[in-house]
């Protein structure tokens, strides 16, 4: 490795454990405590979001949908959100295909702290891509994934042709030993992890590549994608109410919001997100815009915060296992 990249990679990104958000949860009770007492502007919001979080996952009648952007994987946070589905506070999770990439690839390898000005020509050079302010060495992304797939898809075209998505993640959870890893806590927990958008990352990528090579031998995965809207369709139905915690925007978000409407729409709703609502964008829409769609009811429990998600989530989540007794 140079001396340049080297130093690039010097220091790895760490998750956050559930031990560190149960060590965070009383500070961050009392912290929210004081955010609702402040008065504004954006810290009432996030008060907002633990009460409302806290009585949707304490709502037995309740199914609680998690969905998040991958970029957020690529981070700590990642520990976060698999801590939330560890403690059983989600009963369904609904993210991008990217996820996939990140949680696999940063189960056998890391990833790298960094800074959005960094020279993206000279880490071209240097085969170290970035993602925002995280660096990601090339060896620790697409092959890492793409090995980890073509292993996997042999053992399970031997069982079958035919795979939904859902059941993917949860193959390739069992196969994953890593704590901090959002596929793995899924598949301990029987939570289902659907990605309507799989095919766009890596992981998707790999079971195209996979089936070109596979073609020549008599053998092919086939991408079963309504299978997956049939079970999330019947999740839906089958709920007396749904909640949902909606990290970021895009396919994600937009997924959930769209089959609870065929439900009457959402009786919970926590938004976060840094997009701006002004160009009409989905990832940018407040609650208050899905009412209208039929996406989250009138009578709903809802709020939006303008935040990036890996500032206050962290918060939110210490304060909703805090506010939950350690249960």
């Amino acid at each position: 490795m140079s001396s340049a990249r080297e130093a690039l990679l010097s220091r790895r990104v760490e998750d956050v454990k559930t031990v560190h958000l149960r060590e965070l949860a009383p500070l961050a009770v009392k912290l929210i405590e004081m955010y609702e007492r402040i008065g504004g502007f954006s810290a009432r919001h996030v008060a907002r979001a633990v009460e409302i979080a806290k009585e949707m996952v304490n709502d037995d009648g309740c199914t609680v949908f998690l969905t998040f952007t991958a970029n957020l994987v690529a981070t700590g946070l990642r520990g976060v959100l698999a801590a939330l589905i560890e403690e059983g506070l989600v009963d369904a999770v609904v993210t991008t295909g990217g996820t996939f990439d990140h949680d696999i690839a940063r189960s056998f390898a890391s990833y790298y702290l960094g800074e959005f000005e960094l020279d993206d020509g000279m880490l071209r050079e240097v085969e170290v891509y970035r993602l925002g302010n995280v660096l990601v060495p090339r060896e620790s992304y697409g092959p890492v994934v793409e090995e980890f797939t073509h292993k996997m898809l042999e053992e399970l075209v031997a069982r079958k042709s035919r795979w939904t998505p859902s059941e993917l993640a949860r193959e390739a959870g069992l196969r994953l030993k890593d704590e901090s890893s959002i596929l793995a806590a899924a598949a301990r927990r029987g939570v289902p992890v659907f990605s309507p958008g799989v095919v766009d990352s890596a992981f998707g990528t790999a079971i195209f590549t996979f089936n070109e090579i596979g073609r020549s031998r008599g053998f092919e995965v086939q991408l079963d994608l309504i299978g997956d809207m049939s079970a999330l369709a019947n999740l839906v139905m089958d709920s007396e109410r749904l909640g949902a915690i909606v990290l970021g925007g895009g396919i994600s978000k937009h997924h959930v919001i769209w089959w609870a409407q065929f439900k009457g729409g959402l009786d919970y709703a926590v938004y976060v997100t840094t997009a701006a609502e002004f160009n009409g964008s989905l990832s940018g829409a407040r609650t208050r815009e899905a009412i209208s769609w039929g996406k989250v009811k009138p009578s709903a429990k809802h709020v939006t915060v303008p935040a990036d998600a890996t500032i206050v989530f962290p918060l939110i989540a210490a304060a909703l296992l805090g506010g939950r007794g350690g249960s």
